[in-house]
């Protein structure tokens, strides 16, 4: 006699959600391809090296970048890129607020565009169906994508969704893992950034006037992050300008976007006031080119994980990199780096704002192992790369020790 069923027993996941359908490999048919990337500026340039697969994966290929305002304004820089669409959708978070008409206008903007596949690159923690429903809405007969549940027709390529349960990979790496399903490989794992020479010549112009020495082994710091739980305190930042002016004798160039000049005054005002003659700022004066070029020429890079330590990965510059546990995936890529933390219980909290109001995970990390870390990556040889293993993140029980680290997380 069979046992009764046993009712609020959930069966596991993998029991649940049906297996993905297979995905085959995109052929010469598939020429003009959609990817979907609407989230920040960041989350475009880790998504760089899997556009350049699927780009050096077919001939005369043609790649139309389709992101949010910060993340388009990438496309004149990244070569594998022909077209750029802007689109801020209604269901990525910090969106500019979008209507029913605007996103009908998109659908039919994307139909005239007689794609032939579209990839949609996502985090874990991201819903790709809405953006897939729009590639339907608008007629892309190959849509790839992870996707957790059951697409149906959404998806003609699914990728079953393993993270997090399973095991985490860095972002760059995650993106590489979906092209190659449809066959798209490259060599260059790199991330990708072209400056142009009118951003350097711009960017000199700009030191000139400041009377800073273009030649001068200058160190960028960059105490600005888009959320609030990701920044390092701006007097710490004050501490650390103070003694690497002291140690190195350098100029402090400090960077951010015209919302960040406060945080860049803080920081001038935090520095002791003997060495803020060393101090610079540059903050709401460069565009994305002159902010690339000045971080391809600095020694180091100490910033937030924002925005400028993924352009420092992409143009090989070594970086400091002040990571607070609010994700695993987004530590520095192929460059010379120091990654810089302090373990919390509530550790990987996806949060804009730190749900414990201690920022703990960063105010842990003191100044001196910042200053330490900056001035040993300045001595060494600035290598072309320093090629880091794929990230395998796992859901480790916090240590037992409360003591700061500086180790570096996996990368």
């Amino acid at each position: 006699m069979n046992s009764p069923p046993v009712f609020g027993q959930i069966p596991p996941t993998d029991m649940r959600v049906p297996r993905a359908s297979r995905v085959e490999w995109w052929g010469a048919e598939v020429k003009r391809i959609l990817c979907v990337r609407l989230d920040n500026l960041g989350d475009v340039l880790m998504t760089t090296p899997a556009i350049h697969a699927l780009r050096q994966s077919g001939k005369d290929r043609h790649i139309t970048l389709l992101g949010s305002r910060s993340g388009a304004a990438l496309a004149p820089f990244l070569d594998d890129v022909d077209d750029v669409i802007e689109y801020d959708a209604p269901w990525v978070a910090n969106a500019k607020a979008s209507t029913p008409l605007a996103d009908l206008r998109m659908r039919a903007h994307l139909k005239r565009g007689h794609f032939d596949a579209a990839v949609i690159f996502t985090v874990y923690s991201q819903n790709p169906l809405p953006a897939a429903m729009m590639c339907y809405f608008a007629g892309i007969p190959r849509r790839l994508a992870h996707c957790r549940e059951n697409p149906y027709q959404l998806l003609t390529d699914w990728v079953r969704e393993t993270e997090p349960q399973h095991r985490t990979r860095h972002e760059v790496q995650r993106q590489l893992d979906l092209v190659q399903q449809v066959g798209a490989h490259a060599d260059d794992t790199a991330m990708r950034f072209a400056i142009a020479d009118a951003d350097r010549q711009t960017l000199g112009a700009q030191l000139d006037a400041r009377g800073i020495d273009r030649a001068a082994s200058y160190i960028v710091i960059h105490p600005g992050a888009t959320a609030s739980s990701r920044r390092y305190p701006a007097e710490r930042f004050g501490e650390v300008a103070t003694q690497l002016v002291r140690a190195a004798g350098t100029p402090i160039l400090i960077t951010g976007n015209t919302s960040e000049r406060s945080l860049a005054q803080q920081l001038i005002q935090a520095a002791d006031p003997t060495v803020r003659n060393h101090l610079h700022d540059l903050s709401g004066t460069l565009t994305l080119g002159e902010l690339a070029a000045l971080i391809d020429r600095t020694t180091v890079l100490v910033a937030n994980n924002s925005g400028p330590a993924h352009l420092a990965s992409a143009l090989g510059t070594p970086v400091v990199d002040l990571y607070a546990l609010t994700n695993p995936q987004h530590t520095p890529w192929q460059t010379l780096h120091r990654v810089l933390f302090h373990d919390v219980d509530c550790r990987w909290c996806y949060r804009s704002e730190c749900p414990q109001q201690h920022h703990a995970c960063l105010r842990g990390v003191l100044p001196d192992e910042v200053v330490q870390a900056a001035l040993e990556l300045r001595s060494e040889p600035r290598a072309a790369r320093a090629v880091c293993e794929p990230c395998v993140v796992t859901w480790a029980e916090p240590r037992a020790t409360s003591d700061s680290s500086s180790e570096p997380i996996p990368t």
